[in-house]
């Protein structure tokens, strides 16, 4: 007799195949476009996966300067904003802006010119100065957003307005990682603030492609480490634990069939396991020499926590993590006590940037790994109160370095007075279609089907910067 109960309980079964069967296929459709893609093959979701074209670059480290950087004050010279200073900004401001603004304010601090390149450089940075020759400099970045929590999302994912997978978690999902026992996305220390966890998250991406955090922007970076890595479990009993959800989960997958959303948790349990062997000794430095040490600034109290980041993300990109972001956070906003604070923030960080260039060069990593230095958006040339900037998107300051991108170049301008992005300009989605480009990655094809609808991280948007290219 079919009684009430057992007639529930067949419906219920038959709604959840139905509602599988509809998960399934949006994620076949989703992994359509991934490189080399091959499920039947068994491969795992951060399987190394060749690219659509040959690649220069294999991993990026992201040096972020939360805040915004003022570009009239480290890498974009201005002398008319020098000569005019005091005086009314001679155009128009843009239609919407952050705050009012007064008069030009020129720069507190001196530049110079350095290296074979001839590279302008504000006396704040006298340690990446000696590295410009290395560097390729954007000088006309724009983005689309004026506040921090907007711009950042833009900066990370391509959208200021909607929640969207950030570019660690787009890179991930198009070349696995080439490490089977870390991540392959790392953000240390990164900012609690404007938008938080969602500018490392993988949004509608598999879960084992959101960026995994060491420590966040309130911890000392000698403190950060990858969280619940010494679990109270024997390791013995945690694989007879895994070993048996592995069994449950087969037999799912037996009666569902491929399910990409389930064959994603489990890859996420064991790479869990497997990295309480390989993360611990990757986060204990004691084998560094103290020339090492010194070379990022360790031997300081100043540039010790920064210090420390860089030299781990040259620790993470040496074991074949993807993508690296370390943050500097939340010091660059400077709205007001501009001489004294961005003397500061660049004091910080000048030795540590300066020594993760010349260690990854050294070490022949520098030529397979893409570094890039920047905020989520420049300042004005015009003054806010007595000695501050106030946000501007329209024009401002990036700079990449390592392989793939031509070494000691200026490319783009921004106008006499550097407010507005002039020559060669690069938006944000540029930015990102040129640094898939850099990793063998088409922006055009790197999609993900979700909600009926193809996804990218350039959107509908995006060119790629042939002129930056070596």
């Amino acid at each position: 007799m079919l009684t009430r109960r057992h007639m529930l309980q067949s419906s219920a079964l038959g709604f959840a195949n139905l509602a599988l069967a509809g998960l399934l296929s949006d994620a076949e459709a989703g992994s359509a476009n991934r490189p080399g893609a091959n499920p039947q093959a068994g491969d795992g979701p951060l399987t190394p996966r060749p690219p659509h074209h040959p690649a220069r670059a294999k991993r990026v480290i992201f040096l972020f300067m939360h805040g915004g950087p003022s570009q009239v004050d480290t890498f974009d010279y201005k002398p008319l904003l020098e000569r005019d200073d005091g005086k009314p900004l001679p155009f128009a401001r843009p239609r919407v802006v952050s705050s009012e603004t007064g008069n030009l304010l020129k720069s507190p601090f001196r530049f110079a010119q350095h290296g074979q390149s001839g590279q302008w450089v504000s006396e704040v940075f006298p340690h990446v100065a000696r590295c410009v020759d290395d560097l390729c400099i954007i000088r006309s970045m724009h983005g689309s957003n004026s506040r921090h929590g907007g711009a950042l999302l833009e900066l990370h994912t391509g959208s200021d307005t909607f929640v969207r997978p950030s570019m660690g978690s787009w890179i991930t999902y198009g070349l696995g990682t080439e490490n089977q026992n870390l991540p392959g996305f790392i953000t240390i220390c990164p900012t609690l603030t404007h938008g938080g966890v969602n500018n490392y998250a993988s949004a509608f991406l598999p879960a084992v492609y959101q960026g995994t955090p060491i420590g966040n922007a309130s911890i000392a970076s000698e403190r950060a480490t990858i969280p619940f890595i010494h679990g109270p479990t024997p390791r013995n009993i945690q694989r007879l634990e895994l070993d048996f959800l592995a069994g449950m989960n087969r037999q799912r997958l037996a009666h569902t069939g491929p399910d990409a959303a389930l064959e994603s948790r489990i890859e996420s349990f064991e790479l869990a396991f497997r990295m309480q062997t390989a993360a611990p000794e990757l986060q204990d430095i004691s084998s560094e020499t103290p020339e090492t040490l010194r070379l990022y600034g360790l031997d300081h109290e100043r540039t010790r926590n920064f210090g420390r980041q860089c030299l781990m993300a040259r620790r993470f990109a040496e074991r074949g993590v993807r993508f690296i972001q370390v943050t500097h956070s939340y010091k660059w906003d400077q709205h007001d006590n501009l001489r004294r604070d961005v003397a500061n923030n660049a004091l910080e960080v000048d030795r540590p940037i300066a020594g993760l260039l010349q260690d990854m060069k050294r070490r022949g990593l520098l030529e397979d790994t893409l570094i890039l230095w920047g905020g989520e958006f420049g300042r004005t040339p015009t003054a806010q109160g007595r000695d501050g900037r106030d946000h501007n998107p329209q024009g401002f300051t990036m700079w990449l370095a390592g392989a793939g991108v031509r070494a000691g170049l200026a490319y783009g301008t921004t106008d006499d007075y550097g407010y507005y992005a002039e020559s060669a300009k690069v938006h944000f989605h540029d930015l990102h279609a040129t640094i898939l480009h850099l990793l063998g990655l088409d922006h055009l094809r790197l999609t993900y089907r979700y909600a009926g609808r193809d996804f990218r991280l350039t959107d509908v948007h995006g060119e790629i910067v042939d002129g930056i290219l070596a």
